[in-house]
């Protein structure tokens, strides 16, 4: 018998993690990974940080370790695929390459929102979202004594701490009225908003921009819908991001804001997976469409386990980090609309631990430098232990005794 032919479109945390776990259940599988950069598939969070103030190279950290992709018996490849072609199970690429799949695994991601008053590759307009962009930015960064961040979110506020560390004027300006609205609670976001000031981050919340100019010297100027004018050098926006799943509509596949898969990360064609941004899969409370690098690295390895002939569930407590100045803000767990408790525990300066319960059990916590508290939380939340608000408020209580009392 021939070897199982598996193709992944894709080479971030999904596709990678797609690939790793195909090759963990068949050794003997031909496995192609389609990425469309030419270089080995490397981790995107260092590149609002560390990439931008030059403490890291673009490609310092590889998604699949020192060996890279081919070390683990993986063929990368450098295309871009035009369309799949579901009937005669192969993709062709934009030269017209058809490459055959037995199983097919979608890990496109996620692109960016586009806001119309700042076009996409306008001089000093950047958006954030690969190796090619943060050197862009960085290079601006370089000569730039301003800064104007169009959105509070992680990437936004992250770009604006590796500003400020580079000396930069730096103005935040979001729609909202507090930062990191989507997210977490509104002590955590106090804390962040906090930490920004007090590097002198100006920061304008609940703000529309009314139009932009481009002025003769060359600088940006955003008119703000109070009437006031902020002038920057460059613009960074980070509004958030929509699923890259048009080449998954273009063959038919099932989507509603995301490319619909089920717990074994089966898309409406039995042959094709997808994981990643760009699914939305079966939550607790229904469908959902997640943007993390663990969901998507999680998801991934069980797509590429099932494409490979497993039958694994797709599972997660989903969570997001995120490092700014001294800060290191995390989240774990499937937030609820209406929590049945939210408890908030006392904590030593810049730091915090907010729980949400849903009934008995906890479903989501954000703390700021919590780690071991949040890595004992996340156990909390996948073993489904009853927990006493009581016990959550208490800092004299560890968290890490709550699982062994209930155990």
């Amino acid at each position: 018998m021939s070897s199982r032919k598996i193709v992944i479109i894709g080479a971030g945390p999904a596709g990678v993690g797609a690939a790793m776990g195909a090759r963990a259940r068949d050794a003997d599988a031909q496995i192609t990974l389609i990425a469309d950069e030419d270089c080995e598939p490397y981790e995107k969070p260092p590149l609002s940080k560390a990439v931008l103030l030059g403490k890291a190279a673009p490609h310092d950290a590889p998604i699949a370790g020192p060996k890279g992709v081919a070390g683990h018996g993986i063929t990368q490849r450098h295309a871009r695929i035009q369309t799949i072609d579901r009937g005669a199970r192969c993709v062709v690429t934009e030269a017209g390459e058809s490459i055959p799949y037995d199983a097919l695994i979608i890990a496109t991601g996620a692109v960016n929102r586009i806001l119309p008053m700042f076009p996409l590759n306008d001089p000093g307009i950047y958006y954030l979202r690969n190796v090619d962009d943060a050197v862009a930015i960085k290079a601006h960064l370089d000569t730039a004594r301003s800064l104007a961040v169009v959105g509070g979110g992680v990437i936004g506020l992250e770009v604006a701490a590796s500003a400020v560390e580079l000396g930069i004027n730096t103005t935040v300006i979001e729609l909202a009225p507090r930062l990191l609205s989507r997210i977490c609670d509104e002590e955590t976001s106090a804390i962040v908003l906090g930490r920004h000031l007090a590097h002198g981050v100006d920061v304008r919340l609940g703000t529309t921009i009314s139009d932009l100019r481009r002025l003769a010297d060359g600088h940006l100027a955003l008119h703000l819908g109070s009437g006031e004018t902020i002038e920057a050098d460059l613009v960074v926006v980070g509004i958030g991001a929509r699923p890259d799943d048009a080449l998954a509509t273009a063959a038919g596949l099932d989507a509603n804001d995301g490319l619909i898969v089920d717990d074994r990360c089966r898309t409406s064609d039995p042959a094709i997976y997808a994981a990643g941004d760009v699914t939305r899969f079966p939550g607790p409370h229904g469908p959902v469409r997640l943007e993390n690098w663990r969901h998507a690295q999680e998801q991934g390895m069980a797509a590429g386990r099932n494409a490979a002939g497993d039958d694994v569930a797709y599972s997660t407590a989903p969570s997001f980090w995120t490092e700014q100045y001294d800060l290191y803000v995390q989240g774990v767990g499937w937030p609820v609309p209406h929590p049945t408790a939210r408890v908030k525990r006392p904590a030593a300066s810049h730091a915090s631990l907010v729980f949400d319960l849903d009934g008995a059990h906890l479903a989501y916590v954000v703390g700021v430098n919590a780690q071991r508290d949040i890595a004992a939380a996340r156990r909390l939340i996948e073993r489904k232990v009853p927990v006493d608000p009581a016990d959550l408020a208490d800092p004299a209580k560890p968290l890490a005794g709550l699982l062994k009392a209930k155990a």
